[in-house]
């Protein structure tokens, strides 16, 4: 039933003495979760952490969560995510590019666990997803002692060991650890012909709970839900806070089974809200819990705290907590060993050292930022705008999505800061907030050069079309580029022939343009000297066989042969070679990609019809460390060197031509 993606830690040994685990298979004992004391460190527990999440928006909340925990503990911890195919695809590549030390995530399939729940009618905002946490005893694995299980909108300000350390204080009988409801909900009083699920008392919040599911299930708890769920619904007829509900009418009937938590481990931000009563000083609080849909415009007296809380975490560094944990020797997990090796085997006297420390460097990627929604096509046609940003070229997004109406694929390389930055801008946009089918892929900073062919693979590998169209964000594509070129694949046999569709390249210097609305428009603008063919000023051989002076007048595609330092645009299969990602920052980023797109015998194909402008903007920070560091050139034909040698390698003689190409330039 489970599909999993686990990250974390393997069996380490401290003086002989194993301290805990990495990558342990569902099969192992979970239920040792206190592991063995070494000679130099405490004992050591491995908490874990269960969270159900689904969908675009709580993936997002969910990484908030889990940076305030990982911030304030000083233990192994084991993440279990009951999701859905998208939370999944997010968190799994998330999870696995931050190598966090000793943590360890699995996944369950939310979909596989929908039949035990969809019976129960639930108002709740968050729908069916929001009884799930109902389903854990079955869900988790059967050797699983115990579990604290948190919402998404949980923001931790200390230690989670200190929650997990109240298991220790349950009575024999006592199953459930839970704060009590901090608003009036549960005692009927707040509106004319109110009728909450029955509770003992004020009834309690199930935003945080700790669970001993090895109790829970010799006492039957699968049955004994179903059993109030039934009965209760018989007059209530539906939920309205979604589990809640049914646990506290589980509770109402079992009292002796739950443990009240002190209130600051669940400090309730909701309406009518009662949590101001719950603490003395805002310091002495645990555990926020934005159990609003207003969530951070909730009233609150203290809210500005809160809020400045939450947003420190929201915006906070993920790559600050890769730090190890204990203060003794550890082992990595394979993938860091590797790493480490890699590292190690540099040369720190290589004038491109740097540059080939940046390629080891494993950059945080969080894909799909945004909601995203894409169906495909019948025809296989279809084809997506590939490119990449940062965070000054955001004012491209409005005018690309007015241009291109078919899928996108972005990558953008962000702090995480600027990520949110980003989010709020594009909710505040009503052209962005109104298109679903861009997927906005962050790749978090990292190092001193722009990770440009790693930002471009990002978006490569997640578009989710046949076809692809390579450019950059500084581009504008021509009105109605993309209906042309969903044509142009069919009438070139695309599915069937090796072709790289070449899009001629123009630019213009001016910061306002009336954009032309067809090619003989286009060449009276460049006629007129508004429009130029792409750097012909500055770096002609980049566009130069696009063969400019032929496409003014053709009619059909026709083909061009490979020239040293070209670069064009290009639409290709989506199966086509990544871009090699030893080249960052500056230069020959684009130039190697086309150069193995040719090893591999794609024929170039100029269309005739079609074109795209380069808009002017401020020179990049690499540009500018290109023009003004020998060394940094200097390094970069050492790498040019260095790939041509590969690209013979691997494609043999048909790789000849570059490396005689390289030595009459």
């Amino acid at each position: 039933m489970m599909g999993e993606a686990e990250v974390g830690w393997q069996g380490l040994k401290s003086r002989g003495t194993l301290l805990f685990f990495d990558f342990l298979p569902l099969s192992s004992n979970f239920s040792k979760s206190l592991l063995l004391k070494s000679e130099c460190c405490e004992i050591i527990y491995l908490i874990h952490v269960a969270c159900v999440c689904a969908g675009h928006n709580a993936s997002r909340d969910v990484v908030t969560l889990v940076k305030s925990v990982l911030f304030h503990r000083r233990n192994p911890l084991h993440f279990h995510f009951i999701t859905d195919t998208v939370a999944n695809r997010i968190l799994s590549s998330l999870f696995q590019s931050w190598m966090v030390p000793s943590v360890q995530v699995s996944f369950y399939d939310a979909d596989e666990l929908k039949s035990e729940v969809s019976w129960i009618p639930n108002k709740h905002y968050s729908g069916i997803y929001g009884l799930m946490k109902l389903t854990l005893t079955k869900a988790l694995p059967s050797d699983l002692s115990k579990v604290i299980v948190l919402d998404t909108d949980i923001t931790f300000a200390t230690d989670i060991a200190e929650l997990w350390g109240i298991f220790r204080k349950f009575t024999d009988k006592q199953v459930i650890g839970l704060v009590e409801n901090q608003s009036d909900w549960y005692l009927g009083n707040l509106w004319k012909n109110h009728k909450p699920w029955p509770a003992l008392g004020r009834g309690f919040n199930t935003g945080v709970i700790l669970l001993y599911l090895e109790r829970l299930r010799r006492i039957g708890w699968e049955q004994m839900w179903r059993l109030t769920a039934e009965r209760e619904l018989m007059s209530m007829l539906s939920t309205s806070l979604a589990d809640q509900d049914i646990f506290n009418a589980f509770i109402k009937q079992n009292p002796v089974l739950v443990h009240q938590l002190p209130c600051f481990w669940n400090v309730q931000l909701s309406d009518h809200t009662r949590s101001e009563q719950c603490y003395t000083e805002v310091s002495d609080l645990k555990v926020i819990h934005w159990n609003s849909p207003k969530k951070l415009r909730v009233k609150n007296k203290h809210v500005e705290f809160f809020r400045n809380l939450y947003l420190t975490f929201l915006e906070y560094d993920g790559n600050l907590l890769r730090r190890e944990l204990f203060g003794c020797p550890t082992q990595a997990s394979p993938e860091s060993i590797k790493l480490q090796k890699a590292l190690e085997e540099l040369d720190e006297d290589d004038q491109c050292y740097d540059f080939r420390r940046e390629r080891l460097t494993v950059h945080r990627v969080h894909l799909y930022f945004l909601q995203y929604d894409y169906t495909p096509t019948e025809d296989n046609t279809d084809i997506t705008l590939v490119a990449q940003l940062s965070m000054d070229r955001l004012q491209m997004l409005e005018a690309i999505c007015k241009h291109w109406e078919g899928p996108i694929s972005l990558a953008l390389y962000m702090s995480d800061a600027e990520a949110q930055q980003f989010l709020r801008y594009a909710q505040a946009s009503e052209v962005l907030k109104n298109r679903k089918n861009v997927g906005y892929h962050i790749v978090y900073k990292e190092g001193q050069f722009y990770p440009v062919n790693l930002v471009r693979n990002v978006a490569l590998k997640n578009a989710n079309t046949p076809y692809v169209f390579l450019t950059d964000v500084d581009f504008l594509p021509m009105y109605g580029l993309y209906d042309y070129l969903r044509k142009s694949v069919v009438q070139m046999d695309m599915a069937h022939t090796k072709k790289a569709l070449v899009v001629p390249a123009f630019e213009t210097l001016r910061y306002r343009l009336s954009f032309p609305k067809s090619k003989a428009e286009l060449l009276s603008m460049l006629d007129m000297g508004t429009l130029y063919t792409f750097r012909y000023h500055v770096w002609p051989k980049g566009h130069a066989p696009t063969n400019y002076a032929k496409w003014r007048t053709a009619t059909t595609p026709y083909k061009v042969e490979w020239e040293p330092d070209f670069e064009p645009y290009v639409v290709v299969r989506r199966e086509c070679p990544e871009y090699d990602q030893r080249f960052v920052g500056f230069g020959w980023n684009k130039v190697s990609h086309i150069m193995e797109l040719d090893a591999q015998e794609y024929d170039l194909m100029v269309l005739p019809n079609a074109f795209m402008i380069h808009m002017p903007h401020a020179p990049s920070f690499d540009i500018s460390k290109f023009r003004s560091s020998s060394s940094y050139r200097n390094c970069l034909n050492t790498l040019k060197d260095e790939f041509h040698q590969d690209l013979s390698r691997k494609y043999g003689s048909a790789a000849l031509k570059y490396l005689t190409a390289q030595r009459n330039i």
